[in-house]
């Protein structure tokens, strides 16, 4: 059994049911999906609230590497999901550490 058959078939974000178990790039569960978030206005997906034991976190749509039907593949490893998602603080909240983890990112690439 590869790793995809156990995830299961990938999946749009539209119908990614909450509970869905969140892991990081060097598979460790960091939660499960509270919330999708999108732009319905343009239909995209925005990103996930992740119920984590102590907190509900935010996680950026360029963060998520695969969305199936029984786990969410995150791009990061454990060690950068707890120094990058912060606590989920509402949709207004969002945009704003949106806008520091992009930031972020653009700084690691930059080196």
């Amino acid at each position: 059994m590869t790793s995809d058959d156990h995830e299961g078939d990938p999946i749009g974000y539209k119908v990614l049911p909450r509970g869905t178990p969140v892991v990081t790039s060097d598979g460790v569960r960091i939660g499960t999906v509270s919330k999708v978030l999108d732009n319905e206005r343009e239909h995209i997906f925005d990103g996930l609230v992740v119920k984590a034991p102590d907190r509900r976190v935010f996680v950026d749509a360029p963060e998520v590497e695969r969305l199936a039907e029984r786990r969410v593949t995150l791009k990061v490893d454990a060690a950068t999901a707890a120094t990058l998602f912060e606590e989920y603080r509402g949709w207004r909240g969002a945009l704003e550490q949106r806008a520091r983890r992009r930031l972020n990112r653009i700084r690691r690439r930059l080196g």
